[in-house]
C-alpha cells in the first residue's frame, strides 16, 4: 500500500473542505485509513457517510463556504486544512475563490497555518514572466475556471499561512497508483496532462505531513 510512505506526525486532525467531491472523497478515505482525525465539510455531507467511511474519526460537518462561522467551527481546533472546492466551469460559482478567501480568514482567526489547496493547471508558470493561462492558446473552455483558480491563488499569496497550491492537469475518477511525480510552480516532464484523483488525493497528504512546497504551486502529472 501506498501509506507506508506517511510517518507519523503533529498533523492528526484535519478539515477537508469540498469533502463531497471526486477528490474530496479520496482525501478522506486515505486519511481516515491513516488515522488521522477528518472534519469533512460540505453541502451534502449525508451522502458521504456510508458504510465504508462511518467510523469515531469522521466528522461530517453540513455547510457553506461562504458562511463564516460555521467554518470557523470547522476549522477550530484542526492541525490543517486541505481544501479541494469545486464548482461550475463557466465562473458563475465563486466558490473556489470567494470560498479559499473566508477558508484564509477563518484560518487567520483561529490560528490555523498549514493549508493544501487544489488549483488548476493554469496557474502554473510557462516562463519566468508568464502564466499557463497568459498563453493565447490557453483553451478558452478552461478560461473562466482558471481566472478562479487565479484568484484563489493570490488570496492564499497574499495570506499569512503556510500555503501550497497543487496545480494539476485533467483529474480522473480512478485509484491511487503512486506513480505520479511533481516540482514547484511548473508542470513536471515529462506532463502527460492527466493525474489520478487517488494519486492526486495522496500526494495533498504528503504534502501535508512531509511538505516540499510550502509558499510554492505544485505541479503534478502521471507517469
Amino acid at each position: 500500500m501506498f501509506y507506508q510512505y506517511f510517518h507519523n506526525t503533529k498533523f492528526m486532525k484535519i478539515t477537508v473542505f469540498g469533502a463531497t467531491g471526486m477528490v474530496g472523497k479520496m482525501v478522506i478515505s486515505q486519511a481516515l485509513a491513516l488515522g488521522y482525525d477528518v472534519n469533512a465539510f460540505g453541502r451534502n455531507v449525508e451522502d458521504l457517510i456510508d458504510k465504508d467511511n462511518r467510523n469515531d474519526h469522521l466528522t461530517a460537518i453540513k455547510g457553506y463556504v461562504f458562511d463564516e462561522s460555521s467554518v470557523f467551527n470547522a476549522i477550530k481546533y484542526s492541525d490543517a486544512v486541505i481544501s479541494v472546492l469545486g464548482g461550475a466551469m463557466d465562473g458563475t460559482d465563486k466558490s473556489r475563490s470567494l470560498g479559499m478567501k473566508n477558508i484564509i480568514r477563518q484560518m487567520e482567526k483561529a490560528g490555523v497555518k498549514r493549508i493544501i489547496a487544489l488549483g488548476g493547471m493554469g496557474v502554473l508558470q510557462e516562463d519566468a514572466n508568464h502564466l499557463l493561462i497568459d498563453n493565447p492558446d490557453y483553451p478558452e473552455e478552461f478560461q473562466m475556471v482558471g481566472q478562479e483558480h487565479l484568484q484563489a491563488y493570490r488570496y492564499l499569496l497574499a495570506s499569512n499561512l503556510d500555503w501550497t497550491f497543487v496545480c494539476p492537469p485533467n483529474i480522473l475518477n480512478k485509484e491511487a497508483t503512486g506513480l505520479y511525480h511533481t516540482s514547484a510552480d511548473y508542470a513536471p516532464t515529462p506532463n502527460y496532462f492527466e493525474i489520478n484523483a487517488g494519486d492526486l488525493a495522496h500526494c495533498m497528504l504528503q504534502e501535508m505531513i512531509q511538505p516540499k512546497f510550502i509558499h510554492h504551486r505544485m505541479g503534478i502529472s502521471r507517469l
